[in-house]
Formats: structure tokens, sequence, C-alpha cells
């Protein structure tokens, strides 16, 4: 991909050496002078212009934005992360039991593996899940898959006596919420966006903003597979999505939201970007005619084929890094989902520890 440096150095040359190669046929000074000058000035102008057209913007500057995501990518442990299995036994508050008390979780835990091992995943607690997020501003944006993720999050931080008290007004019906964690300076907001389309004007409206969260988690799909039911489509929407966000990232945080320039330290900070993927559909569970008939897994996999070509995913080039909620439902299986939809919080638990540790990798920190 050809950065600023070097195509201001080809553009320094063609003003030079056309020139000189024109004298060399002959041509006369003035017919010379008049297309060096030419030359010169739709040059100047299309460097002016260029910050006003994206999509040209986002060509220039993409090696430069998703170099340093593509070198954790292959990282080994970030290829790790997905390794987990489940068990039979289940967790409670109080501690583990083997038994279906009301209350109490099927349990997940990392394969034991010497690559595994060498990462030193750890299912962080509570205090360690604070300390990371400590006066943090954490955007998830999307369906109720997404809305899921949120839950099992904030249990991990306020625990499950104060998700008890919020989950009424977070699980409004197709509605944003947000909210304060006091204790550790964290804000959260979710926002409802089932569409793509929906996130990309969350993009553009963060861009307008000129303020961008610490941490940003997303995903869509199930709604576009059940009500527009066009993979091509999809691919289409993936890919502008892409394109907007790589276009916010080089102006992500030079200024705050009042206009005022950032310190250095933090103009400089990583945005943390996170791709949720749509569940396994079990089709002979899902409740209605319509999602049976069109939420099938030739859908599925076409959808998802679209994601890996858009380039939205680190996997494949782009920017976010994905939280594969088809592989961890899938391997929970349909005794962990009562509509072929919506699993239990186990997977979704099993998510946020993996997007909390793919975060303690990109900062260098571990929990105590």
């Amino acid at each position: 991909m050809i950065g600023a440096v070097q195509l201001g150095l080809l553009a320094a040359c063609v003003v030079l050496f056309v020139p000189m190669g024109m004298a060399g046929w002959h041509l006369s000074r003035n017919k010379m002078l008049f297309f060096s000058g030419a030359l010169f000035i739709t040059l100047a102008v299309g460097v002016h212009l260029m910050p006003y057209f994206p999509s040209l913007s986002v060509f220039l500057s993409t090696s430069e934005v998703i170099s340093a995501p593509i070198s954790l990518y292959h990282d080994s442990c970030i290829f790790s992360l997905h390794s987990v299995m489940y068990s039979n036994v289940r967790e409670c508050d109080d501690g583990p039991f083997d038994n279906h008390e009301i209350g109490c979780k099927k349990s997940w835990q990392w394969i034991e593996s010497d690559q595994v091992a060498k990462c030193e995943f750890q299912k962080l607690k509570k205090s360690d899940a604070s300390d990371l997020l400590n006066g943090s501003w954490v955007v998830v944006a999307g369906d109720s898959q997404a809305r899921l993720m949120v839950v099992s999050l904030l249990e991990l931080v306020i625990g499950s006596e104060g998700m008890e008290r919020i989950r009424g007004d977070l699980f409004k019906r197709h509605s944003d919420y947000s909210m304060m964690v006091e204790e550790i300076g964290m804000k959260l907001d979710f926002v409802w966006a089932p569409y793509v389309a929906n996130l990309t004007e969350l993009m553009l409206q963060l861009k307008r903003n000129k303020n961008l969260p610490d941490v940003m988690v997303m995903g869509a799909g199930l709604w576009d597979m059940l009500h527009v039911n066009n993979a091509s489509e999809y691919g289409m929407s993936l890919r502008m999505l892409r394109d907007n966000v790589l276009a916010l990232l080089p102006v992500s945080s030079n200024l705050d939201a009042g206009g005022v320039e950032l310190s250095e330290s933090k103009s400089t900070r990583i945005l943390h970007l996170f791709w949720v993927g749509m569940p396994t559909l079990i089709t002979s569970m899902l409740n209605t005619d319509e999602k049976r008939e069109k939420m099938t897994d030739e859908m599925c996999n076409s959808y998802d084929n679209e994601l890996y070509g858009s380039k939205l995913l680190r996997e494949s080039g782009g920017p976010l890094l994905k939280l594969d909620i088809r592989m961890l439902s899938d391997l929970c299986g349909p005794p962990c989902t009562a509509d072929g939809m919506h699993y239990d919080g186990v997977v979704y638990d099993a998510t946020v520890q993996i997007m909390l540790n793919a975060l303690l990798i990109e900062s260098n920190q571990k929990p105590e």
C-alpha cells in the first residue's frame, strides 16, 4: 500500500523529471513552463483536497492505521484466545458444584495446552476487570447478541445483585442504555444497532464529535438475515463500515468533544475494536416459520463469507478483532439455548473474558 511519504516523493519526481524529459523532446520553453506549472498546481490542489475524500484517504492511510493490529493478530496468544471448552460442572456464587441448582451457570475453561499455559490466560475477577477498565469509556453497539455481552460484562464489574437492579432498563425493547460505574469511573454505552448501516452511522457520529471510546464492541447481522436476507448487500454494508472505521482512526483523538487539543499521550492511545460474531443458529429450534425459512445454515455461511471478504476483521487485514460467538455457541450446543439463537450466559461470559484477555495482551498487562 502506498503511504503518504512515498506519494510525496513520487509527486516530486513527476514535477522534476517530466518537464526535463519534455525539454529533451525540444518543446518550446513556454510550452514546457506552462505544462510544469499546470502539473504542479494540479498536484498541490489534489494533496489539499485529499482529506475531503474519505475513501482515498483511507486507501492511503490504511497501512499506517492497521499495521499494529496486524502484528498483534499474528501473536500466537491472540490465535489461542478462543481455545475453550465447557464442562458439566456448574459454577455458583459460592464456588463450583456438580449439580443444576438455580442461579448456577455451566462452567467453561481454556483448554490445557502448552500454548495456552504460555499465554497465561486468566478468568478475570471483579477486582482485575475493574482495574483494567478503570476510567474507560466502553461502547457496545449491535443487536441482542451485543446486549447479552453487556449483561455478562456488567455482571462481572458490578455483580449479580447490581445487575438485577438495572436489568429492566437494559432490556427495554430495541432501546439504547447508558450507565456510569462510579466505583471505577467506567462509562458504558449500549447502542441498539441491529443493522450494519446503524453501525456506520454511529461511526460518522463519533467522527463528528471528534471523541472516541477506549473500547468499542460492535456486531450486526441477525436482523439483516431475517428482514433483508441478501448476503451480497450485507457484504457491501460491511465494506462501507470498514471504510468509515478506518477513516475515523487517523483523526480519532487529537481533539476532545469541546475542541480542545489533547496531550500527546492521550492523542496516541489505542482504540480497541471488537466484532461480535453471529451465534450458531439451530434452525429447528427457531420460534417462527419465517426464521426457520430464512436463517438457514447455508445463509449463515454466506453471511460469514461476506464478513471475511469485507476485510473488516483483523484476521483478514482489517481493524476489528472477532469475538467468535458462532464457535463458542456451537461448542456449548443445543442444551445451552432455548430458542436456537440466544444462548446461556456462560457463552457470553466466555466471550467477555476473551475480550478482556485480548485487552491485556494489547496493553501488555497482566492481572495481579
